[in-house]
This record gives structure tokens, C-alpha cells and sequence, in this order.
């Protein structure tokens, strides 16, 4: 579901590049990308997801490969194939809670907006505890309900991965818990592969497994050190 086979990525002027020899998650499964802030874990979920195109090397999403791709037709495929999730949830303030998590639909125009589609919306919001708030704008949502608003985005079009970035951390313990949990739970019964970065280790035990994302670090001046290669299967 997700492959990245001779990935690099360079960061133009700051002296670090991402090298990833291979690094490949099945379907369905659930892995954690760590380390600490500012350290490229953001970049390689949007090589993952699309964002970014990388600089050599080829990166394959729910069996579509993104090497050579501009950056409408990886939109395309991230729309219908990838959901994202952020830790600042990325809601539209002019948008009502359930015309957020209905953006993709009107994003896409490959993907309609049927009365199927705006079921399974509800559907989630009421798994994620956000049903009577749909309603609502973001101003008028605390942080969690915030974040569930997200979840709910990044999974109302079925995608076959799903990215989070820090999703938990600008959550307080017990709701940081809870927004997992139910991750997880949306994830495990679509059947989706997540990788999600987290700086926070003591979440690590609800994953399949983990890397760290200084396995695929390299400063430039070592750049032919194969130990600064990531290879994870």
C-alpha cells in the first residue's frame, strides 16, 4: 500500500537529505514514525502522501506510483487514495464541521458528492462522538472535536492510506488517548494503512511498529554513507 524504493529528497540549502533505500507498509498495517520536531518526519509523509515530489527514486501510494507525476495529477491521486491528518486539523473557518470533513468530495470533481457519500459522513462523525456538532464551525469546537473533524475528513472517501501528522500533539493526555483510539479503530475497520508521526513514545505499544526518521537523515557531507540509509519492510 505503501512503497518507497531509492527515495531521496533534498532539502536545497540546509545540508540534509532524506534517503530512503526502501521502506514498504502492507495493507492494513499501522506504523509510527518518529522523532523529534523539525526532524523531516512532515516531509515524508508528503513525499508518501503526494505533497512533495521527490528528487530520485520512485514512491508508490495504494499501487499508484508518483514518480514523474506534476502536481495536479498527485492531487489527484492523494484526493481519491490518501487521507491526511494534521495536528493543527487544517479546517476551513468559513466551513460548518460536516462541509469541512465534505471538502475532498468538492476538491475532486472525479469523486461525486452522493447521498452515499453524505451517509457515510454521518456514519463516521457519529463513530467519532461529533454527530450533534456538525453543525458547528471550528471557532465554536474544542481541540478534540476539532481533531475528530479531521479524522473524519481524511476517511470519509474510503482512502486505501492514511497520513497523520502529530495528530495527538496539541491534545491534552486524556483526550490525546481518546483521538487515538478511535484513529485507530476507523483505520483497522476500513482496512486502511496508517503511518502516523509522533514524537511521543508512549503511544508506540497501539502500533504494529515504528521507525525513526533519523534512520533516513543524511548530512551532506556523508552522503555516500550507507549507513545513513533507511531500509524498513
Amino acid at each position: 500500500m505503501l512503497d518507497f524504493r531509492d527515495v531521496q529528497f533534498d532539502y536545497g540549502g540546509s545540508g540534509f537529505s532524506l534517503r530512503v533505500r526502501r521502506f514498504e507498509l502492507p495493507r492494513g498495517a499501522r506504523w509510527a514514525l518518529t522523532g523529534p520536531s523539525g526532524s523531516g518526519k512532515t516531509t515524508l509523509l508528503h513525499l508518501a502522501g503526494g505533497v512533495l515530489a521527490a528528487t530520485r527514486g520512485e514512491v508508490t501510494v495504494a499501487g499508484r506510483s508518483l514518480r514523474g507525476l506534476g502536481d495536479r495529477r498527485r492531487a489527484a491521486i492523494r484526493l481519491r487514495h490518501v487521507g491526511m491528518v494534521f495536528q493543527s486539523f487544517e479546517l476551513l473557518p468559513h466551513l460548518r464541521a460536516i462541509d469541512n470533513i465534505l471538502l475532498p468530495f468538492r476538491l475532486c470533481s472525479s469523486l461525486p458528492l452522493t447521498v452515499e457519500a453524505r451517509e457515510f459522513a454521518r456514519q463516521l462523525a457519529s463513530a467519532l462522538g461529533i454527530e450533534p456538532l456538525l453543525r458547528r464551525y471550528p471557532h465554536q469546537l474544542s481541540h478534540g472535536e476539532r481533531q475528530r473533524v479531521s479524522i473524519a475528513r481524511a476517511l470519509v472517501t474510503q482512502p486505501q492510506v492514511v497520513l497523520a501528522d502529530e495528530p495527538t500533539g496539541s491534545l491534552d493526555p486524556s483526550t490525546k488517548r481518546e483521538v487515538l483510539t478511535l484513529l485507530l479503530r476507523e483505520c483497522e475497520r476500513m482496512g486502511a494503512t496508517l503511518l502516523m508521526a509522533t514524537h511521543d513514545h508512549g503511544l508506540l505499544g497501539q502500533f504494529d511498529g515504528a521507525v525513526s526518521i533519523d534512520e533516513f537523515r543524511e548530512a551532506a557531507a556523508d552522503g555516500a554513507r550507507q549507513s545513513a540509509e533507511g531500509a524498513v519492510t
